[in-house]
């Protein structure tokens, strides 16, 4: 017996004061953990080091051992302290949460960053509640404890909870490439919100210079009230795609005259190197007919629009891009003069991006990923589970503070 409860001592990594006491393997495999008669015991906080009072019996899921749940049965000291108050004293690979210990919690933490709540649930034989909870405890602690006094350049972008217009609004760390804070909400106040963030964790609003963002008056508005030291960019993939949005515009209003067009959609939405040898060859077509044609002048004037934009001179692309709305608004391309209409209306933040090349890229596929779970999931009920999910997809939180298993 001796060598079988110093064997689990060694495989759970219990010292001294604490012994196994014994093992029990049934359906379960049930491990009792006692401490030494006589120990005293430290208490955070309070010198010195304190007799025990009473002791609780506490009941611990723990990694499982072979096809076997295992539990600790951890009889758990309470000290009485100089001042009469009488203080729980908690063994060090105690989880946070009540009920785990910190091994199970990290192999959790582990599992949910690539699996959905429901699968690990399972997995490990526990309710989807508690798998949550574990999780949610995990990542309030993380983020309460974030530094973001070397943030200064931010992407805000939004994306959908459930059908409807119900959001949720994420706000990326461009540097570090991770997301750093998520509201409810898509309106100006999401942004307030994040600058009240920031000086809850050692940084202000005014470190902000550089901030990416979509053509939301919203956004645009709570930019400028609550971070006014941040150049905002507008970037090119946005203005790209609302000129694609106008192509087709064009083409589907122009086939209801011209059957030609039809099946053509992709060949005009799609890069040209991506197209195969037919595709191509329609386009050629199309294109050669653009002194009458408005598809092929629309399509015509996104391509200038992309090659404008891909330019790093800001001088060279402002005077380019004036004279493109231009040409545009002389034209008859009725939908391609409502996206000059919009360049002209957040110019300077669309001429920005030559120089700051800030994209909200990567937010946008950290959209595509929560979407992608959330479909895996059958949906996420409230905004606290949204939450949790998308820092533990794209917050990059270290947990190794609050447990050694856990990175």
């Amino acid at each position: 017996m001796t060598n079988q409860t110093q064997l689990f001592e060694a495989a759970l990594g219990i010292k001294a004061p604490w012994h196994v006491q014994g093992v029990d393997l049934g359906t379960e495999l049930t491990i009792a953990v006692d401490f030494v008669a006589g120990s005293r015991f430290a208490c955070p906080g309070v010198p010195g080091e304190h007799p025990v009072h009473d002791t609780v019996i506490k009941r611990l899921r723990h990694l499982n051992f072979f096809q076997f749940d295992c539990y600790l049965e951890v009889r758990v000291p309470r000290v009485r302290l100089p001042d009469g108050s009488v203080r729980p004293v908690e063994p060090d690979w105690m989880g946070k949460l009540d009920g785990f210990t910190l091994l199970f919690e990290a192999l959790v933490l582990t599992l949910c960053r690539e699996m959905t709540f429901a699968a690990v649930a399972r997995l490990v034989n526990l309710s989807w509640h508690r798998v949550k909870a574990i999780c949610d405890r995990y990542v309030d602690l993380a983020v309460a404890a974030t530094d973001l006094s070397e943030v200064t350049a931010v992407s805000i972008d939004e994306t959908s909870c459930r059908r409807g217009h119900d959001y949720v609004s994420l706000v990326a760390d461009m540097d570090a490439r991770r997301v750093v804070f998520v509201t409810q909400g898509k309106d100006a106040g999401a942004v307030e919100r994040f600058a009240n963030h920031l000086e809850q964790h050692n940084a202000t609003p005014a470190q902000i210079k550089s901030v990416s963002i979509d053509m939301s008056p919203a956004f645009i508005k709570g930019v400028q009230e609550h971070l006014p030291d941040a150049r905002v960019t507008f970037d090119k993939f946005h203005v790209v795609a609302h000129a694609s949005k106008a192509l087709d515009g064009v083409r589907r209003e122009q086939q209801k005259t011209d059957p030609g067009l039809k099946g053509m959609r992709w060949s005009l939405l799609k890069d040209a190197d991506k197209l195969n040898l037919a595709q191509l060859t329609d386009l050629e077509v199309l294109i050669s007919q653009y002194t009458t044609n408005r598809t092929a002048r629309a399509w015509m004037y996104r391509e200038q629009l992309r090659e404008i934009l891909d330019r790093k001179q800001i001088h060279v692309v402002s005077k380019m891009l004036r004279r493109w709305c231009s040409n545009v608004m002389r034209s008859k391309v009725e939908p391609m003069k409502d996206v000059a209409r919009m360049i002209l209306c957040h110019f300077d933040g669309i001429v920005a991006w030559a120089q700051t090349r800030q994209t909200n890229g990567f937010i946008e596929a950290i959209n595509g990923l929560f979407q992608a779970a959330k479909r895996k999931a059958r949906g996420y009920a409230s905004f606290k589970t949204m939450r949790t999910v998308l820092f533990l997809i794209a917050g990059k939180l270290d947990f190794s503070a609050f447990n050694p298993h856990a990175s």
